[in-house]
Parts: C-alpha cells; structure tokens; sequence
C-alpha cells in the first residue's frame, strides 16, 4: 500500500521536535462523515536491548468477529536514537516497510502508543495516522503526560486525563483489578486534507 510523502526519516531530534509542529497543524481530531469499520489493525514494534534493529507490523481483524484477515511484517535498521516524546521517528520506519506489502487496507489502526496525550499533542498514533493515510487510534500502557483521577476497579470504568487544563485521552480500565490503558478522549483519527480522521467527541 501507498504512504504519504511526509518527511525524510534521517533528522536530528530538534529538526523532529520541529516536524511535530508542523504536522500537529493537519491533524483532524473527528471522524470522517460515515465512516465504516469492518477491518480493523493492530500495529507494534519490538527492540532488544544492543541491538539496532526493529521488528513490527500489522494484524488485520475483521471487526464484528475479530478473525484474522491478514497480517504483515518487517525488520530494519533503527537509525532514530530512542528519545521520549519522539518514539514515531523511532518506530514508524519500521511499520512503513511492513505497510508496503499489506493487503486489505484496514479501515482503523490502532497503535502502542499515544495520540495527542503527547507534550506537543503529536504522539505516534497521530503521526501514524497521517503517514498511512487511514484514522488512528492511540492505546497507550502508561502514560507520556497528563493526570487522571479516581478510576473505578470495574471492567469499563473511564476518568479523564489532563494535561495543560485540556482532556487529551481517558484511562480505561479494560478488565477487573487489572491496570489501565490509555487512549484519545473517545477515539481518534488524525488528518486534514488526506482523507478521514477520528475526534474526541480521539490519540
């Protein structure tokens, strides 16, 4: 599949910081009018400690019944040093080799990672949403910023996270007495002028 021109990979942390800025601004918090989810994908990396190459990819769903209709993946170099707040220039090399060779296009990612609950609200579900062209979901297992308060032990008890006096995702408590995951607002997608998006009504 395709990828969206973006940016060149082989940049210095302060030319990434730089980038975030400029993509935030075509970021489209909303989902697109009629959106339709029948496929939908899961997307990870791994690394070993010394050593300098990542392995991730995509497992595609069918939504109402959760089988799997494809996957694929890859390993690359990682050229990006790991830096918090700058894990997409880390990563989404990765994933793009893997996005080449998948088929179907699924209609919903979803990735390890954060959305806009990220300090310049560009996290690696934004960025990935708009390199692959398709609305992106951050679930996140700690989190990069932000408070939350009281959330209840229950399976589905939610409570917003703060950060900067705005609601940048909710922690979401997916079973039981097990511990939260983090993810937009209410769901997320992220893009301007490429096509659909998700809002927080989602990163």
């Amino acid at each position: 599949m395709k990828l969206k021109l973006l940016h060149g990979w082989d940049v210095t942390p302060q030319q990434a910081v730089a980038l975030q800025h400029t993509l935030r601004e075509r970021l489209v918090l909303r989902a697109p009018p009629g959106l339709k989810v029948s496929r939908v994908a899961g997307a990870d990396i791994s690394t070993e400690r010394d050593n300098d190459t990542g392995y991730g990819g995509f497992v595609v769903l069918d939504a109402s019944s959760l089988t799997p209709v494809a996957q694929q993946g890859a390993e690359v170099t990682l050229r990006f040093p790991y830096v918090p707040g700058l894990l997409s220039f880390r990563e989404l090399p990765v994933l793009a080799e893997a996005w080449k060779r998948l088929e179907p296009v699924p209609d919903l990612l979803i990735f390890d990672g954060q959305g806009i609950a990220h300090p310049r609200r560009m996290g690696l579900a934004c960025h990935g949403g708009l390199l692959f062209g398709v609305p992106s979901i951050g679930c996140a297992k700690s989190l990069l910023v932000g408070t939350h308060g009281p959330l209840g032990e229950e399976r589905g008890a939610t409570a917003e996270i703060l950060h900067r006096g705005e609601v940048v995702g909710m922690a979401v408590r997916t079973r039981k007495g097990v511990s939260p995951v983090y993810v937009p607002p209410d769901g997320s997608s992220h893009r301007r002028g490429l096509g659909p998006s998700l809002e927080p009504s989602l990163s």
